[in-house]
C-alpha cells in the first residue's frame, strides 16, 4: 500500500499543479493569485473526495447518493481537465517560445550573411566594369579591399552564430510533430490533442489509485467488523446461551461454534414472521433483513422443508406457524 500511497499522491500532486499554473495565470494581482490558487486546490481535492464518497455509496448500495457524488465528480473532473490542459499547454507553449526565440537569433545571422554574399557578388560585377575600362589599379583595388573586409565580417557572423547555445526542441516536440504528419494535422492541433489526452489521463489514474485506497479501507473495516462479530458470538455461546444478535449484512459466511450464515438468516426469518412483523414473502423478508435473493431462496427452500409454509399455485407463500 505504500507504493500505491506514493503514486496517488504523486498523481494528486501533479493535478494540482497543473490547475495551478492556469488559475494563477488569470490575474497578476497578489491576493487574486492567493485567491485563484486557493481555488484550484479546493477544486482538485474535492474532486477525489466526491470520488472516494462515490465508491463509498456504490458499496452501501445507495444508487441515488452514488449519482449525486458522481455528478459532483464529473463537474469538477471537467474543470480540472481544463485546468491541467491549460497548464500543460502553457507550459509546453513556454518551451516552444524558447525555441523559436534561439531560432530567430539564428535566422537573423543567416540573413545578414547572406546579405553580405550579395554585397559580395554586386562588388565582384563591378569589379568586372572595371576591368573592361582598364581601371584595375584604382576601381579593382578598392573593391577587392572592400570584399575582403565584408569576408572578414561573415566569418565574424559565422562564428557568433555558430557560438549560440542549440535549441533543443526535446522529445515532446519530436512526439507532437509525428502526430501530426501521421494524422496529417497541424502541429497546433497536434499539441492540443497531446495535453487534453495526457490531462484526461492522468485525472484517470488519480481516480484509480483514489478508488483502490477505498476498496483497500473499506476491506479492512469490513474485515475488523467481522473479527469484533465473530469474537461477540463465541462469547454469547460461551456465556448463559443469549439468543444471538448480528446485523445481517455484519454476518460471516462461517464463523466458530459450526453456526453458518444461513443458519442465522434462518432462524432471524423464523422469527420476524412468528412474530407477524412482515408478511410472508420473499420481497418482504429480504427488505426486513436486507439480504440477497439467493440467501432469501435458502431460507424459503428450508421453511418448506420444515412444514412452516406452504406455496399456493399462484407461487406466494403462506405462513403456517408450526410444522404440519
Amino acid at each position: 500500500m505504500t507504493v500505491v500511497y506514493s503514486f496517488t499522491g504523486a498523481a494528486i500532486l501533479a493535478s494540482i499543479i497543473f490547475s495551478l499554473l492556469l488559475f494563477l495565470s488569470i490575474d497578476d494581482d497578489p491576493w487574486m493569485k492567493v485567491l485563484f490558487g486557493a481555488l484550484a486546490v479546493i477544486f482538485e481535492l474535492g474532486k477525489f473526495f466526491a470520488w472516494y464518497e462515490f465508491g463509498e455509496r456504490v458499496a452501501r448500495r445507495n444508487l441515488t447518493a452514488a449519482f449525486s457524488a458522481f455528478t459532483f465528480y464529473s463537474i469538477l473532473a471537467a474543470i480540472s481537465i481544463g485546468g491541467s490542459v491549460g497548464g500543460i499547454n502553457s507550459a509546453t507553449n513556454t518551451a516552444q517560445r524558447h525555441v523559436d526565440i534561439q531560432q530567430s537569433k539564428i535566422t537573423a545571422f543567416d540573413l545578414q550573411i547572406t546579405a553580405i554574399e550579395k554585397q559580395i557578388d554586386l562588388n565582384n560585377v563591378a569589379a568586372e566594369k572595371y576591368i573592361e575600362l582598364n581601371r584595375i589599379a584604382t576601381g579593382v583595388a578598392r573593391i577587392q579591399k572592400e570584399n575582403a573586409l565584408l569576408r572578414q565580417q561573415q566569418v565574424e557572423l559565422a562564428v557568433q552564430r555558430d557560438s549560440l547555445p542549440v535549441a533543443t526542441q526535446g522529445s515532446v516536440f519530436g512526439l507532437i510533430g509525428s502526430l501530426a504528419d501521421g494524422l496529417n494535422i497541424n502541429a497546433a492541433e497536434a499539441q492540443l490533442g497531446l495535453v487534453v489526452f495526457l490531462s484526461v489521463l492522468l485525472d484517470l489514474f488519480a481516480a484509480f489509485f483514489v478508488g483502490l485506497i477505498g476498496e483497500e479501507i473499506r476491506f479492512t473495516r469490513t474485515m475488523a467488523s467481522r473479527i469484533k462479530q465473530a469474537e461477540l458470538l463465541t462469547n454469547n455461546a460461551n456465556s448463559a446461551k443469549q439468543p444471538i444478535e448480528l446485523e445481517v449484512n455484519d454476518i460471516p459466511e462461517e464463523v466458530e461454534m459450526g453456526i453458518t450464515r444461513p443458519e442465522i438468516l434462518f432462524q432471524k426469518a423464523l422469527d420476524i414472521l412468528h412474530k407477524g412483523d412482515v408478511r410472508c414473502s420473499k420481497k418482504a423478508i429480504a427488505n426486513k433483513l436486507n439480504i440477497s435473493g439467493e440467501e432469501v431462496d435458502t431460507i424459503f427452500f428450508g421453511l418448506l422443508e420444515k412444514g412452516l409454509v406452504t406455496q399456493k399455485p399462484n407461487r406466494h407463500f403462506s405462513w403456517q406457524g408450526a410444522a404440519a
